[in-house]
């Protein structure tokens, strides 16, 4: 396994993308409706409960435009805020903890391609994971298979390529650690 990895990379073959295939059409009609009318929070909710196929909490607020590719594998905790204009690519699975904070413009990459020429077109799947009280600053990319710590601050613009501690600031291309949250 690679260091700062939560699992191994998993590839995903045309007869399972072929599967979700309707998953995905259902979802971009989802996504369509919640961001080209307006939206009071209770109906952001609801729309995101059918994308994801689980209950929202009243907590969580949802700034739009927001966007996913699949939703079935994103995980919302209890007062998540996502600012607007984030991007979920969320097939490898992503998981947002209680007071997760998302900056705008935030991308979160659960889904890649091998670097062999000849299988480029495969697609690869890790998950994400942000945990509890984490903040990803706006502008932030959070690429797949990377947790991101309890505590731990994502700084404006950083590229995030390897899992973050608790309790700590990142930033950068690619981010590195800057300083460690004393409280």
């Amino acid at each position: 396994m690679k260091e700062g990895r939560l699992i191994e990379p998993k590839y995903l073959d045309k007869a399972q993308l072929a599967a979700i295939q309707p998953v995905i059409d259902e979802n971009q009609r989802r996504v369509h409706q919640l961001n080209h009318t307006a939206k009071t929070l209770p109906e952001i909710r609801q729309i995101l409960s059918e994308i994801t196929g689980q209950d929202i909490d009243d907590s969580v607020e949802v700034r739009l435009p927001l966007w996913t590719d699949y939703g079935r594998n994103l995980r919302l905790g209890k007062r998540v805020y996502i600012n607007d204009n984030v991007q979920i690519t969320d097939l490898g699975g992503i998981s947002l903890a209680d007071d997760v904070l998302i900056g705008p413009g935030a991308m979160l990459l659960s889904v890649n391609h091998p670097l062999d020429p000849a299988k480029r077109r495969a697609v690869v799947v890790e998950p994400i994971k942000v945990e509890r009280n984490a903040w990803i600053g706006a502008g932030a990319k959070i690429l797949a298979g990377v947790t991101i710590g309890e505590n731990a601050v994502v700084g404006a613009g950083a590229v995030v390529t390897k899992s973050v501690p608790a309790n700590t600031v990142v930033a950068g291309v690619p981010a590195k650690v800057i300083k460690t949250i004393e409280g």
